[in-house]
C-alpha cells in the first residue's frame, strides 16, 4: 500500500478499523491521539481479549511534552478507543512503552524517561495495574542505572524468571550521545520483578532493541536492531535466556531502524521490518536529536572528529529512509526468511523529526501479535504523525 499525502492524515484519525485496500484479507485504522506527534507503539492482549497499543505522543521526540498513550481494542469493537495519557513528566520525554501481563495477574506499564536528548541519561520507569488493566498505579522506578533503554516485551522462561531486555545508551566523555557504542543487556528478575540483575550479551556493540524469542526446550534466539544499519543481527542462548551468544547478522536488511518479532501458534517466527538498509541509500543525518541539539545551541563533533579519536571504531547511521514495512517469516528459528511482503511503500524520508510541519515520511517501529483466531495485529509509526493498526486475516498467513 503506497503512502497517504500528509494532509490526509488528521482525518483519518479517527481509530474506526475498514478495509481501506483492495485486500480482502486486510483491516486498517489510524488509532486516535491529540498529539501531532505519535510514535513508537508496542500491542499486547490482556486477559479478557483486549488488545492495547502504547505509544508515545507529543511535539517532537526528545522534548518535555512527549508521554505515552493507551488505547484499547475491545472484544467485538470496530473501533480503538480515545487515548489515556499515562505518564506526564513536563521536565522528561517519557518513550518506547511496553505492556507486561505478569504471572500473578497485575499489567506492568513499562517505559524510559530521559531529559532532551540524551538517551545517555535515560532510566525505566514502571506502573503497575492490579485490576485487569483498567486503572495503573503510581509510577516508580524499575532501573535507575543511567542510559537504560526498553522497547521489546519480558520473556518468563521455564524456570520462572522474568526477561527484560534492554539495551544500553553509553554515551562518551566529552561527547553528546551518537548511539555509536550501544550495547544490549537483559534484565533478569527471580522474584516477580522486585528486584532485577543486568546481565551483558557479548560483543553487542551496535545491537540494540533486543527482541527475545522462546523456542522450546529452554533454547531461545533473540533478534536485534543495528545501530550501523547493515543487517538485522540475531543471538541465541540455550540456557532459557540466562546467558548469549555474540549476535551475529541474518540475512535480512536493517537501517537502524526498530524491528519487531513474534513466535506464532505454529512454531513459526514473524517478523515486521523495514527492508532497507545503508546501501540502499546515500540519506544520512547527524544525529537523532539533531533538531532539538541546534535549537539548544549545541553542535555535536564533527564525523571526522570522532573517527580521528576512534578510528577503529563503527559510527552510528542515521538517516536512511525507514521503508518500507515489510513482513516475513521463518520456519528455522531465524536462520532462513520467506521473501519479504511489503505492507506499506513509499521513500520513507526520515533527515527530520518533524510532524508539525509534515516533513516526515517514515514508517518505523512496528510492533506484532497474534490474536487467538490466527489473526495478525500490526501498529507502527506513520509519517510520525500518527500510529497506524493493521489487522491480517489468516488468510493472509495462508
Amino acid at each position: 500500500m503506497s503512502g497517504l499525502n500528509p494532509e490526509e492524515i488528521p482525518s483519518l484519525m479517527d481509530g474506526v478499523i475498514a478495509s481501506h485496500t483492495v485486500e480482502a484479507h486486510r483491516l486498517d485504522a489510524f488509532l486516535p491521539s491529540p498529539c501531532v506527534q505519535n510514535h513508537a507503539a508496542n500491542l499486547a492482549f490482556l486477559a479478557d481479549g483486549t488488545l492495547t497499543c502504547v505509544w508515545f505522543g507529543g511535539t517532537m521526540e526528545g522534548m518535555g511534552d512527549i508521554s505515552i498513550y493507551l488505547s484499547r481494542l475491545t472484544p467485538g469493537s470496530a473501533a480503538w478507543s480515545a487515548p489515556e495519557k499515562m505518564s506526564d513528566d513536563p521536565a522528561k520525554s517519557e518513550q518506547n512503552p511496553l505492556i507486561f501481563n505478569a504471572p500473578d495477574g497485575n499489567i506492568w506499564l513499562i517505559f524510559t524517561s530521559q531529559t532532551s536528548g540524551n538517551q545517555d541519561g535515560a532510566i525505566v520507569k514502571r506502573r503497575i495495574s492490579s485490576d485487569g488493566g483498567l486503572t495503573f498505579g503510581p509510577v516508580d522506578i524499575l532501573c535507575d542505572i543511567p542510559g537504560t533503554f526498553v522497547r521489546q516485551p519480558i520473556v518468563v522462561n521455564g524456570g520462572g524468571a522474568w526477561l527484560l531486555p534492554v539495551f544500553r545508551c553509553i554515551g562518551e566523555p566529552g561527547q553528546r550521545w551518537t548511539g555509536d557504542v550501544d550495547t544490549a543487556a537483559v534484565l533478569v528478575s527471580r522474584d516477580a520483578g522486585a528486584s532485577w540483575q543486568m546481565v551483558d550479551v557479548p560483543d553487542s556493540i551496535g545491537a540494540v532493541h533486543m527482541n527475545i524469542l522462546p523456542q522450546g526446550d529452554g533454547s531461545m534466539v533473540a533478534l536485534f536492531r543495528n545501530r550501523f544499519a547493515t543487517q538485522i543481527l540475531c543471538s541465541v542462548s540455550d540456557d532459557d535466556g540466562m546467558t548469549w551468544s555474540a549476535p551475529k547478522p541474518t540475512q535480512l536488511p536493517n537501517n537502524n531502524s526498530s524491528i519487531q518479532a513474534a513466535v506464532l501458534a505454529d512454531g513459526r517466527i514473524a517478523v515486521i521490518y523495514n527492508h532497507s538498509n545503508a546501501l540502499t541509500s546515500t540519506d544520512r543525518r547527524q544525529s537523532l536529536y539533531d533538531e532539538i541539539e541546534a535549537e539548544e545551541g549545541v553542535s555535536p563533533p564533527a564525523p571526522e572528529a570522532v573517527a580521528t579519536e576512534r578510528s577503529d571504531a563503527h559510527k552510528a547511521i542515521w538517516g536512511v529512509p525507514r521503508a518500507p514495512m515489510s513482513l516475513v517469516f521463518s520456519a528455522d528459528g531465524a536462520k532462513a526468511f520467506t521473501d519479504p511482503v511489503d505492507l506499506e511503500t513509499g521513500d520513507g524520508y526520515c533527515l527530520t523529526n518533524n510532524s508539525k510541519d509534515a516533513l516526515n515520511r517514515e514508517y518505523s517501529y512496528p510492533s506484532i501479535v497474534e490474536g487467538a483466531d490466527g489473526a495478525l495485529h500490526i501498529a507502527y509509526t506513520y509519517y510520525r504523525r500518527a500510529i497506524k493498526y493493521v489487522r491480517l486475516e489468516p488468510s493472509f498467513i495462508d
